[in-house]
C-alpha cells in the first residue's frame, strides 16, 4: 500500500523505535502531492539492509537444518503463506507447507498432564467483555463511517461501481473524455492544455480523498495494529526457542534413523523385493506350465486318458481364474479350453459307445471278464465328471443290438450243420427254425439259452464295474461333505485360518507337460520363497491340494471337480438305473428267447409235442429262467408267459387227446371183467408207496412174474375192473406227472382232470345205467354183473380221488386252494352213481319178487314152485356179484334185497288172507319161508345174515 508524501516515517532502530520498524523512502521521481496534515505509519516495512540484519539474533531454520534464517528470510507474509493458492485446499496449519499435506492429518496423542480446554471454559469472560467491546466498536464504526462517507461523496459514483473497468471503452471515455482535448488539425491549444491539467488535478484530488479515507480508517485501528506488532516480537522469541528444540529433535531423529531404522528398513525392503521377485518367478513358471496345457491334453487324449485331460483343463481354468487372471496373453485360453472340453465330451461318448459295442459283440466263447477294465473306469469317471448321465442309454441300445445278434448267430451256426435246410431258398430265420426237427430246434434253443447266460454274465460284470465307480464317486461326495461340515464348525471359532491351509475345490492331480514341468510344481514352488519373506499369498496354499509328480489317475474324484460332479441324489439315481439296466438285460434275454419259441410255435408244432418232449422243453425253460433269476435277481415273466401260453395249448391238446381216447374206450367197453397186467399192478403199488407219477419201465422178467391177475390189489382189497379203468388210472397219473414237470399249469390241468373224471362218470352212467351199451357196443342186456363191475370201477376211482387231490394241493399256492372243490363235487357225483347202481340191483330183484310173488298160492306141494324160482334167482344174483363186490357190500345189498322180498311176501299173504294163526295155510307158508332162508344162508358171505321173517305177518288188531 503506498502512502502520501507527507507521511511521517516510523521510528528507526537507532532512534529508539521498535525493532523491525523502518521508514519507507519516498520515490524522488514521483510528483508532489497534496495530503492532509495527518499521516499514518507504513504497515509493510521494507527488507532490512545487511548491516541491520547483523543486529538480529541467529536461530535454526525451520526449512533447512543448516543456514541462518530470520523472519525477513520469508518472501511472503503470514497471511500469504496460510492462503497459498497452489495448495489443493486451504490448510489449517503453516507447517503443512514444508512438511507435506499429511502433517495436518496426523493424529497427535493428547497429553495426560494437560486438561482439555474448550470454548465453554472462556464463557464467563466472554460474557463480561462482550457488551463493552460491542459498545466501543459500534461508536468507532459510526464516527468513521460518518466522516468517511462525507468525504467519499466527492468521488463520482462510477469509480465505486463493482463493474468499473477502464478496459471498457464506455467507462474509459466517461472517466477520460479525450474528445474534448482533440482540436482541429491535430495540434493542441492552450485551452486543451488547461483542460488536461484540470482533469489531472481532479483525478489526483479523488485519489487523495480515497487515500485520506483509507488512512483515517487505518488510524481508527492503529492501536490494534501496534498491539499486533508488539505481539509479533513475543511470537518470534517463542519461535526461536521452538526452533532450537526442533533442531535438537531433528538431530536425535536423524541419529535414530541412521542407527536403528536405516538398516532394518533396508533389510525389509530387500526381503520384500526378493519376495516379489520370487512370486514373479513363480508366476512365470506357472504361465509356462499353463502354456503347455493344450499339448499335454492332446497327449492324454491320444492315450484315451479323458479324465486326466479333463482334470488338467479344470485345473488350468482354475489357475487362470485365480492365479493368472488378467494376463493378456492368456485372454483366449479360457474359451479354447471350454471348446476343448466340449470336444472331449463328444469323444468320451463315442469311445464309450465303441467300447460297449466291442465288449458286447465279442465272442461268447471268451471268458466273461471285463474288457479293458481301466479304460471302462476312466470313461465312466469322465462321463460322471461331465454330468453325462445318459451313458447308460447308450449301453442299453448296444445291448439290444447285441441280443439280436446272439439269436442270429446261434441260428446260423445250427443251420450250417443241417444239410436238409437250404439257406439260399429259405432265407428267414423263423422259417429255418420251423424246418428243423424238434431235437434240432431244441438243441438250438439250448444254445440260445447258454449264449444268453454268458451274455448276462458279461453284462453283469461290466455293470458291476460301472456301479463300483458310481459308488466310489458317491462315497467321495459324502466324505467331502462330512469334511466340509467338520471344517466349517472350527473355522467359525477362529479369527483367521492357519497358514498354508488348502482351499476347497483344489485339485489333487498333477500332470506332466512337454518340458517336464507340473502345474502343481509351479504352484508349490511359491511356498519356500514366500515362507522366507513372510509374505505368503493367499493363493500359495493351493499347492497343498496337488499330488506328487508321480501321481496316477487311480482316484480321479477330488475336490477340484466337486462342483462339477453330480449330486448324491443324482449318483444314487444312476446306481439304481444300473440295477434297472441289469433287470432290462434279463428281460431282453427272455424276450429274444420268446422270439425263438414263438417262431417254432407259429405252425402249432409245439402243441403236437409228446408229453415227454414238452416236459423237456418246460424244464429247459424253467432252468434258464432260474439261472437268470439267480444271476440278475430278477424274475422275468415274458419267457414263462410264452411257455404258459404254449402250455395252455399243450394242455388243451393233451386233455382232448386223452378225453377222446377215454371216450373211445368207453364206447367199445363191453363191461366185462378184464385181466390186470403186471405193469398196472406195479403202477398201483407205486401209488401206494406215495409216488404219484408214472414209474419207469422195468425190463421184462420171466413169464410167471408177468402173468396177469384177475383182480387189481389196492391196499389189500381186490378190485374187479374193466380195461377202461386201468387206462383211466394211467391217464390221471399222466396228469399228475405233467404238473410235476410243469407246475405252472397245475390249475389248468386240475380243471381238465376234473372234466375227464366227470366225463368218465357221466359216460359210464349212460352206457350202464342208461343201457347205452346196448346200442353202442351191441350188448343184449345189462346184467347184474355189468352193474356190479361198473360200481366197483367207480369205487376204485373214488379211492384215488383223495390221493390226486393231495398231490395237486402240493403244487398249488394257498390262494389257489379254492379250485380243489372240484374233487369234492366229483366224489359226491361218483358216490351218487355207486348208490344208483346199488339201487338198480335192488330194483331188479324187487321187480322179480313183485312179479313172482304176485302169483304165489299157499298149497301143496312144498316148497312151492314160486319159492323155488325166487331162491334160484337170488342164487344167480349172488353168484354174479359175490366175486365182484366186497363182503360187506354184498351183505348190505342182500339185506336190502331180503327186505324187498319180505315186503312183497307180506303184501301177497295179506291179499290171500293168510295169517299167523297156526292153521294149515300158516304151516305151508312157514315151510316155504324156511326153504327160502336155508337157501339164502347157504350162500357165501351170507351165513351170519339176520333173516328174521316176523315182518311178513300182519299184526292182529
Amino acid at each position: 500500500m503506498a502512502s502520501g508524501h507527507g507521511s511521517s516515517t516510523a521510528p528507526h532502530t537507532g532512534a529508539g523505535g521498535r525493532d523491525g520498524i523502518y521508514c519507507k523512502e519516498r520515490d524522488a521521481s514521483s510528483p508532489p502531492r497534496q495530503h492532509p496534515g495527518r499521516s499514518l505509519p507504513d504497515v509493510c516495512p521494507k527488507e532490512p539492509t545487511a548491516g541491520e540484519a547483523r543486529g538480529l539474533r541467529e536461530g535454526p531454520s525451520v526449512v533447512s537444518e543448516h543456514g541462518r534464517w530470520t523472519v525477513y528470510s520469508s518472501k511472503v507474509n503470514l497471511p500469504a503463506a496460510l492462503n497459498d493458492p497452489r495448495l489443493a485446499k486451504r490448510e489449517s496449519d503453516f507447517f503443512t507447507k514444508s512438511w507435506g499435506l499429511d502433517f495436518a492429518d496426523t493424529e497427535v496423542m493428547p497429553s495426560f498432564y494437560l486438561p482439555n480446554i474448550s470454548r465453554e471454559d472462556f464463557g464467563p469472560y466472554l460474557q463480561e467483555t462482550a457488551q463493552v467491546h460491542s459498545t466501543l466498536w459500534n461508536r468507532a464504526n459510526n464516527v468513521a463511517e460518518t466522516l468517511g462517507l462525507a468525504e467519499l461523496e466527492q468521488v463520482p459514483k462510477i469509480f465505486m461501481r463493482p463493474e468499473f473497468a477502464l478496459e471498457d471503452s464506455a467507462t474509459f471515455n466517461a472517466v477520460l473524455p479525450w474528445s474534448h482535448f482533440n482540436s482541429a488539425g491535430g495540434c493542441k491549444s492552450s485551452r486543451d492544455m488547461a483542460s488536461s491539467r484540470l482533469l489531472q488535478e481532479k483525478l489526483s484530488h479523488y485519489l487523495d480523498v480515497v487515500e485520506v479515507s483509507i488512512a483515517r480508517q487505518i488510524s481508527l485501528r492503529s492501536e490494534a495494529f501496534f498491539h499486533a506488532m508488539s505481539s509479533q516480537h513475543e511470537l518470534q522469541d517463542r519461535l526461536r526457542s521452538t526452533q532450537g528444540a526442533v533442531a535438537v529433535l531433528r538431530g536425535r531423529t536423524a541419529t535414530m534413523e541412521r542407527v536403528m531404522c536405516r538398516g532394518p528398513l533396508s533389510l525389509l525392503r530387500t526381503a520384500l523385493e526378493r519376495g516379489n521377485c520370487a512370486r514373479l518367478y513363480d508366476k512365470l513358471k506357472l504361465m509356462a506350465a499353463v502354456h503347455q496345457t493344450q499339448p499335454t491334453v492332446q497327449l492324454l487324449l491320444a492315450t484315451s486318458e479323458f479324465v486326466g485331460a479333463l482334470e488338467l483343463i479344470a485345473t488350468t481354468k482354475e489357475v487362470l481364474q485365480q492365479e493368472l487372471q488378467g494376463i493378456h496373453s492368456f485372454r483366449h485360453l479360457g474359451s479354447q479350453l471350454c471348446e476343448l472340453e466340449k470336444l472331449i465330451d463328444k469323444m468320451m461318448v463315442e469311445d464309450f459307445s465303441m467300447y460297449t459295442r466291442s465288449d458286447l459283440n465279442r465272442s461268447l466263447r471268451e471268458e466273461p471278464h471285463v474288457l479293458e477294465k481301466e479304460r471302462l473306469e476312466s470313461l465312466v469317471f469322465g462321463l460322471l465328471r461331465q454330468r453325462k448321465l445318459d451313458f447308460l442309454d447308450i449301453y442299453n441300445e448296444e445291448m439290444i443290438q447285441a441280443a439280436k445278434g446272439i439269436v442270429t448267430q446261434c441260428v446260423v451256426d445250427s443251420v450250417v450243420n443241417i444239410p436238409d435246410i437250404d439257406t439260399d431258398v429259405v432265407t428267414k430265420l423263423a422259417d429255418q427254425m420251423r424246418l428243423m426237427t424238434f431235437l434240432q430246434w431244441f438243441d438250438l434253443l439250448q444254445s440260445v439259452f447258454s449264449s444268453f447266460l454268458l451274455f448276462l454274465q458279461r453284462v453283469k460284470a461290466t455293470l458291476s464295474v460301472i456301479r463300483n465307480v458310481v459308488l466310489e464317486a458317491l462315497d467321495s461326495n459324502q466324505k467331502s461333505r462330512l469334511l466340509a461340515e467338520q471344517t466349517t464348525a472350527p473355522a467359525a471359532c477362529h479369527a483367521s485360518p492357519p497358514p498354508h491351509q488348502s482351499h476347497p475345490g483344489e485339485a489333487e492331480l498333477a500332470y506332466l507337460t512337454h518340458e517336464g514341468l507340473f502345474i502343481s510344481d509351479a504352484l508349490s514352488d511359491a511356498h519356500p520363497s514366500d515362507s522366507a519373506s513372510g509374505t505368503t499369498e493367499s493363493s500359495s496354499g493351493r499347492d497343498q491340494g496337488f499330488l506328487a509328480p508321480n501321481a496316477t489317475v487311480s482316484a480321479p474324484f477330488h475336490e477340484s471337480g466337486e462342483d462339477m460332479m453330480p449330486s448324491e441324489l443324482e449318483l444314487g439315481r444312476v446306481a439304481n438305473n444300473i440295477q434297472e439296466l441289469l433287470y432290462a438285460a434279463s428281460d431282453l434275454s427272455h424276450d429274444r428267447c420268446v422270439k425263438v419259441l414263438m417262431a417254432r410255435a407259429k405252425d402249432g408244432s409245439l402243441e403236437r409235442l409228446s408229453p415227454g418232449e414238452f416236459v423237456g422243453l418246460s424244464q429247459a425253460v424253467e432252468a434258464f429262467a432260474r439261472s437268470t433269476e439267480d444271476l440278475c435277481c430278477r424274475r422275468s415273466v415274458s419267457l414263462r408267459g410264452a411257455l404258459q401260453s404254449q402250455a395252455n395249448r399243450f394242455v388243451h391238446r393233451f386233455h382232448e387227446e386223452r378225453k377222446t381216447k377215454l371216450s373211445l374206450l368207453l364206447d367199445n367197453e363191453r363191461w366185462k371183467q378184464a385181466e390186470v397186467p403186471v405193469e398196472f399192478q406195479h403202477l398201483v403199488d407205486s401209488i401206494a408207496d406215495g409216488r404219484i407219477a408214472l414209474p419207469e419201465r422195468k425190463p421184462p422178467g420171466n413169464a410167471e412174474e408177468r402173468k396177469p391177475g384177475d383182480f387189481l390189489l389196492v391196499d389189500g382189497q381186490k378190485y374187479a375192473v374193466v380195461g377202461t379203468v386201468l387206462l383211466l388210472i394211467r391217464i390221471f397219473l399222466e396228469y399228475c406227472q405233467c404238473i410235476n414237470d410243469i407246475p405252472s399249469i397245475t390249475t389248468d390241468l386240475l380243471s381238465r382232470l376234473a372234466d375227464l373224471l366227470k366225463h368218465f362218470n357221466s359216460r359210464s352212467c349212460q352206457l350202464v345205467l342208461g343201457a347205452g351199451a346196448l346200442q353202442v357196443v351191441g350188448l343184449k342186456t345189462i346184467t347184474t354183473k355189468n352193474l356190479a363191475l361198473a360200481s366197483r370201477c367207480l369205487q376204485l376211482v373214488v379211492h384215488y380221488i383223495p390221493l390226486i387231490r393231495t398231490h395237486f394241493e402240493t403244487k398249488l399256492q394257498p390262494k389257489q386252494y379254492s379250485v380243489l372243490r372240484h374233487f369234492d363235487h366229483i366224489t359226491k357225483d361218483y358216490n351218487d352213481h355207486i348208490a344208483e347202481i346199488s339201487a338198480k340191483l335192488v330194483a331188479i330183484m324187487d321187480s322179480l319178487f313183485e312179479k313172482v310173488l304176485s302169483k304165489y298160492e299157499v298149497k301143496a306141494p312144498m316148497p312151492s314152485a314160486c319159492f323155488r324160482h325166487v331162491c334160484k334167482q337170488v342164487s344167480k344174483m349172488h353168484e354174479a356179484i359175490s366175486e365182484l363186490l366186497p363182503e360187506q357190500q354184498t351183505q348190505t345189498l342182500f339185506w336190502r334185497i331180503n327186505g324187498s322180498f319180505k315186503m312183497h311176501l307180506k303184501r301177497q299173504l295179506a291179499r290171500l288172507g293168510v295169517v299167523n294163526d297156526g292153521g294149515p295155510q300158516h304151516g305151508l307158508v312157514m315151510v316155504d319161508v324156511a326153504f327160502y332162508t336155508e337157501n339164502l344162508l347157504s350162500l357165501r358171505t351170507l351165513e351170519n345174515m339176520d333173516l328174521s321173517m316176523v315182518e311178513i305177518w300182519e299184526h292182529k288188531r
